[in-house]
């Protein structure tokens, strides 16, 4: 089964598009991402736009302040500040990487928590150690919908298929193995994981007999950025793999972390890349979205 991250991720727009029908019709207005970009590096721009669509066709408004390359910690915060206030934004993203000099972990902490929409908030991160509500980090959660639909036996592609009936997996008694430790993925999906009763090792760069580790894991999970790293013959079959990787090769091709073509004969479930986590990571920017909005305006969280 190839994970279609695409199609799910146009799932999850349409489902937004009548929550949100619904809650504009409610509060009078839909839920508000505003976008800072800051500096000219041309992925950050392309993943802006990419994202900018995506809040389009969910029905969410989007609101923009792009920065030049030279702009200062000041400059940004005050950005931040601006949209912090700003009571039509629900979500706030930080584009990254930011220019060299910037402190970026400083200016993350200056995001209000209840409008962090990537989940990167010191606070957020606490909550969801604790198992508390709380927003939570984009590509963990996207990997997590990947996983619900390789075990649901579901047919994406059938009209009869339903998001609301994509149910939390159970990973009772299943061995998930996360490689990579990043705040961005490594870490929050080792505990996502662990919360669906997963036994979970979080490997990296350091780990030793890494081929054996991963021969043992009923899921695999890599995220480091290293083409082709874990090698195709590695995965045990019957698991089920998500490529979080993505690293442009010489013939400007992106390749994945995992060995793709071996990989997918062995394995239950795959990612492609490109067209797996990244779609989702997008779509559940604006879940999040949505999620803040609801919660700043009933009291939730």
């Amino acid at each position: 089964m190839i994970l279609d991250g695409k199609l799910l991720a146009r799932k999850v727009e349409e489902h937004l598009k009548v929550q949100v029908r619904e809650l504009a019709a409610q509060f009078g207005r839909a839920p508000g991402l505003g976008v800072i970009l800051v500096g000219d590096n041309p992925a950050s721009h392309a993943y802006v736009g990419t994202k900018k669509k995506v809040a389009a066709r969910s029905g969410l408004e989007s609101f923009d302040a792009t920065l030049p390359a030279n702009s200062n910690y000041a400059d940004v915060a005050a950005a931040i500040d601006r949209f912090n206030q700003d009571a039509r934004i629900d979500g706030i993203l930080m584009q990254l990487p930011l220019p060299k000099g910037l402190d970026a972990e400083n200016l993350l902490e200056r995001i209000l928590p209840e409008k962090d929409s990537d989940g990167l908030h010191s606070s957020n991160q606490g909550k969801l150690m604790r198992g508390q509500p709380g927003v939570r980090p984009c590509t963990p959660v996207g990997c997590m919908k990947l996983i619900d639909l390789a075990l649901s036996g579901k047919d994406l592609s059938s009209p009869s298929f339903s998001l609301s009936t994509l149910s939390p997996a159970s990973l009772k008694g299943k061995r998930a193995v996360v490689i990579g430790r990043s705040i961005l993925v490594g870490k929050p999906l080792a505990l996502l994981l662990l919360e669906r009763d997963a036994t979970v090792t979080v490997a990296h760069s350091k780990t030793a007999n890494l081929a054996e580790v991963v021969r043992e894991a009923d899921v695999v999970v890599a995220a480091v950025g290293m083409p082709n790293l874990v090698k195709g013959e590695w995965i045990k079959p019957g698991a089920i793999a998500i490529d979080v990787g993505t690293t442009r090769g010489d013939e400007g091709k992106l390749v994945g972390d995992i060995e793709f073509e071996i990989a997918k004969k062995r394995a239950a479930a795959i990612t492609p890349v490109p067209g797996g986590v990244g779609p989702m990571t997008v779509a559940m920017l604006m879940v999040n979205t949505v999620e803040n909005f609801i919660a700043r305006n009933r009291g939730v969280r």
